[in-house]
């Protein structure tokens, strides 16, 4: 394909493929198998860890080149975007099902852009009346039937809701913090920044291993570690650390390149919508009514706010340009 005479078409298929990579993440709980989301969490990091350390090793003199506190906040970051987030989202899936947890996920550009707006002023809050109702009211339809949901233990929903709210967390948190901190260090060490995030993720769940074979969180002791019990667990954990860590990273920047901020901002909201699709998928039945009018109003209450937000930021950039 020709990139100079085809760019948008090109931005679009990279930006969905980025989506699909990383809704990826939330199918941990239907691949384990007999082990348990935080052996294969912890299979998972430690493969991060390993292209991690490969990759800043490759990444060597532009790692030297940061100050010891910026390495320092990478690492902080690998652990709190990439470990806490993922384990909230594998233990809200496993929890309340393929549908809540994507649709809280959903919110997160939202956020970002409504944290923008109320620094910069961007647009009147009362244009985002409507898209944000429509957010709202599709996360309190999921919330409200929740428990009438095939899949879903009654009285278990609340749980999920906790699960689901703390990745929120988790990855605004991640996004601003990460926002700052490549402002601060030379485009060059980008790379080495995304290495020391990946080895940071591995560093954390090494961390928290003792705690969690304290409370008998992990199943691979008794099960084995062997490839002839396990090799499927490794499998899937290979898959999903290459399509979330690195695939999906390197998909979205070159996706960034060839589409402008209002329409990659919005397509960051597939992914939600590719992670209640592959849930769907292997649990083998489709979205209850309830369900799909929820996360149809949360998709398309997310992308109207984000569009309305990120159109108006072009155009102010656009004012001040001209001026």
């Amino acid at each position: 394909m020709n990139t100079s005479a085809h760019p948008f078409a090109l931005g679009v298929f990279f930006a969905v493929f980025a989506t699909l990579c990383w809704g990826s993440n939330f199918i941990v709980p239907y691949v384990t198998g007999s082990y348990s989301i935080f052996d294969f969490l912890a299979v998972k990091f430690m493969i991060v860890g390993v292209v991690g350390v490969v990759w800043t090793i490759v990444e060597r003199a532009n790692v030297q080149g940061l100050t010891f506190p910026m390495r320092m906040i990478a690492l902080a970051l690998g652990a709190i975007g990439y470990l806490g987030y993922s384990v909230c989202i594998a233990c809200g899936v496993m929890i309340s099902g393929p549908v809540l947890t994507p649709a809280f996920i959903a919110v997160v550009p939202v956020m970002l852009a409504l944290l923008g707006n109320a620094q910069n002023k961007m647009l009147a809050w009362g244009k985002l009346a409507l898209p944000l109702s429509m957010l709202v009211f599709g996360l309190l339809l999921i919330n409200i039937m929740a428990n009438d949901t095939p899949s879903i233990p009654r009285g278990t929903a609340a749980i999920g809701v906790v699960f689901s709210v703390c990745a929120v967390v988790f990855w605004l948190a991640f996004s601003v913090l990460n926002q700052k901190g490549l402002s601060k260090i030379p485009p060059h060490s980008t790379s080495a920044w995304t290495g020391l995030m990946m080895v940071g993720s591995t560093l954390g769940m090494l961390l928290v291993l003792p705690l969690g074979y304290a409370f008998s969180l992990f199943e691979m002791p008794t099960q084995g570690a062997s490839f002839t019990n396990a090799g499927s667990l490794y499998a899937w954990a290979f898959l999903i650390a290459i399509l979330s860590s690195v695939l999906g990273a390197w998909a979205w920047n070159k996706a960034s390149r060839y589409l402008p901020m209002v329409l990659s901002g919005q397509l960051i909201a597939l992914e939600s919508l590719f992670a209640t699709l592959l849930g769907l998928f292997f649990e083998q039945r489709l979205p209850t009514l309830y369900e799909a009018l929820g996360i149809t109003a949360v998709l398309t209450g997310a992308m109207l706010a984000i569009r309305m937000l990120f159109a108006s930021h072009e155009k102010r950039n656009d004012k001040l340009t001209a001026s």
